[in-house]
């Protein structure tokens, strides 16, 4: 938990360790959020978080004052995280096609998650309205540079953008989160390896 400063002393030494500890918290109880909303769904209750978190509902309620804020922050958190990792598997796995098998397996995480944000996130709260944009101007860019990078060493064929690949794999996800039985991740790896190109 971020402790409160007395007075003016130390600014710019201690003002930057502030901002870091912030962050951390921040990202801790985010990914706290997230965890409870997939087993209990967005109307958990504050203090399953705190719990889950090891802080106490208030420290919830100072970074997100109200239950929109911490269901857009879990949202775009879940994005940034997915965003980050692209550049990350392309660079860490033996070839381009792998890194874009994994990455589709996170978006495919991340998707049967979301769902469950479905319905909140159709509702008139303003700071919903935006999501679904800054959802495609994060993940779309990311996406196609692993699909340019698989196209160009030979891997895939290159005639399937971005933006059509992720709609096909999020409509396979559909219904994903209610049927334990529906293996999304399965079938997307049927549509990921029909992009190969023949031997």
């Amino acid at each position: 938990m971020v402790q409160e400063q007395d007075g003016d002393e130390g600014t710019e030494q201690t003002a930057r360790p502030k901002r870091a500890d912030a962050r951390r918290n921040q990202k801790t109880l985010l990914d706290a959020a997230a965890a409870v909303f997939v087993e209990s769904g967005v109307e958990a209750p504050v203090r399953d978080i705190a719990a889950r978190a090891g802080v106490g509902t208030a420290t919830i309620y100072r970074h997100f004052p109200t239950r929109a804020d911490l269901i857009i922050g879990v949202y775009r958190h879940q994005v940034e995280a997915c965003a980050e990792a692209g550049p990350a598997l392309l660079a860490s796995s033996p070839t381009p096609y792998a890194a874009l098998g994994r990455w589709i397996d996170l978006f495919v995480d991340f998707l049967v998650t979301k769902h469950g944000l479905a319905a909140v996130l159709q509702s008139d709260n303003a700071g919903f309205e935006t999501l679904h944009a800054y959802f495609l101007d994060r993940l779309v860019p990311v996406c196609t540079r692993l699909l340019d990078a698989a196209t160009a060493s030979g891997e895939i064929r290159s005639d399937l953008s971005a933006l059509e690949l992720m709609r096909g794999v999020g409509n396979l996800c559909i219904g994903a989160e209610n049927d334990p039985r529906y293996d999304a991740r399965r079938l997307v790896a049927h549509l990921i390896g029909g992009l190969r190109r023949p031997d």
